[in-house]
């Protein structure tokens, strides 16, 4: 691996970088400052955004109400994101200084594991961000060449719908209002990709602890128990797995409730994109439309996966510490160790999950639910259209 080991950080960099944009980051300079700008133009945005669909709710047909209704919802998912975020910064400031002290205190046998993991979240990180960065380029593109196609001379496209307080008179301030709207849509989508991208990296160092878990259990041999070194071992993989534990319960706590919003959300975006794409199939102009939906979809149902999958993958890693402990030689130790490892294993027995805001454990069933429930109200809408 081309990183070096005293740089490394299961957080990479462009995570870290976003967070501090958006100033929840620990140590952050003037943190409380950048926190309500980010939040003071999503506020603003939001604002022109639901001014125009309640203004025109009426008069414009179910097609480009969904359209609105899809980008404004992931807009007010974004703000509500950054609303728990700003009011849960300690819980990140916790987490990312136990990461940092696991890299600190890390021997020379772990090594490997724990560069293996953060080598991997930088690559998923990275592609995580790009995607959404590149939804957001699609659908400005999209449209654009609507605008172009359609002929329009008398009202001026935006790429995001709103209803401003003034008229867009002349050439330069539509263009002013394009850009901004542009380079605004490409800082949330890729702010979006930023804290889904901290959920999987949290997540994935949580297992790779596991798996170091799973090591030093390993490491149990007759030969350590002849020479007493069982108990030191036993020891460090107890204070471990509490300190695993401890991890998982303030990842829970961050993000339990922004699950709960984001699946709520999801389904309504999803839905409307899915009839967006499945009434442009075979129409004339539709090919724009799918320019400016499909990405936007993938992106909005690999945020949902992310998700379903983390939760899925840390409930499975979980049971995985009391087959260990198990196979371990804990039959050649004395009766103060066999106490050690049945706790243990009764402690691995509860699963560590994450939660849709502590009503349900998040697994990939969950995900298959929401593209159920979102193809439902999709092929509802097209027989009513």
């Amino acid at each position: 691996m081309c990183i070096e080991m005293s740089t490394m950080n299961t957080v990479c960099q462009s995570v870290e970088f976003g967070l501090r944009v958006i100033g929840v980051w620990p140590h952050t300079s003037c943190a409380i400052l950048r926190r309500i700008l980010c939040l003071s133009s999503l506020a603003i945005f939001q604002i022109f955004q639901y001014r125009y669909l309640i203004m025109h709710f009426g008069e414009e047909d179910i097609f480009i109400l969904m359209d609105v209704l899809s980008i404004t919802l992931a807009y007010s998912l974004m703000f509500i994101k950054l609303i728990i975020f700003t009011f849960n910064a300690h819980l990140l400031h916790e987490i990312i200084a136990c990461v940092v002290e696991d890299w600190k205190r890390h021997d020379v046998s772990e090594k490997y594991t724990m560069a293996r993991v953060a080598y991997f979240c930088y690559r998923l990180s990275n592609l995580i961000i790009t995607i959404y960065a590149m939804s957001v380029f699609v659908y400005a593109s999209g449209a654009l060449i609507r605008y172009k196609s359609s002929n329009q001379t008398d009202a001026r496209e935006l790429l995001v719908k709103m209803e401003l307080p003034f008229e867009i008179k002349s050439t330069s301030i539509y263009i002013a209002i394009l850009i901004t709207q542009f380079i605004h849509q490409m800082s949330t989508a890729s702010t979006e990709g930023v804290l889904n991208s901290l959920l999987i990296s949290l997540v994935l160092h949580v297992c790779g602890q596991i798996d170091i878990v799973q090591q030093k259990l390993n490491e149990i041999t007759r030969q350590s128990i002849e020479q007493g070194a069982a108990k030191g071992i036993m020891k460090k993989v107890i204070v471990r797995h509490q300190k695993i534990i401890s991890f998982c319960n303030n990842i829970e706590g961050l993000f339990s409730n922004i699950a709960l919003i984001h699946f709520v959300s999801n389904i309504l975006v999803i839905c409307c994109l899915g009839f967006l794409i499945v009434i442009s199939i075979g129409v004339p102009g539709g090919s724009i439309v799918l320019v400016k939906s499909v990405l936007f979809y993938v992106a909005i149902c690999l945020g949902a996966f992310i998700f379903c999958f983390v939760g899925e993958y840390l409930s499975t890693k979980s049971r995985m510490i009391g087959d260990a402990a198990y196979k371990s030689l804990w039959y050649e130790s004395n009766s103060n160790q066999h106490r050690d490892v049945l706790i243990m294993i009764l402690r691995s027995q509860k699963q560590l999950t994450l939660t849709v805001g502590k009503f349900v454990d998040l697994s990939l069933q969950q995900f298959t639910d929401i593209v159920k429930a979102s193809a439902s109200y999709v092929s509802v809408l097209h027989a009513m259209y």
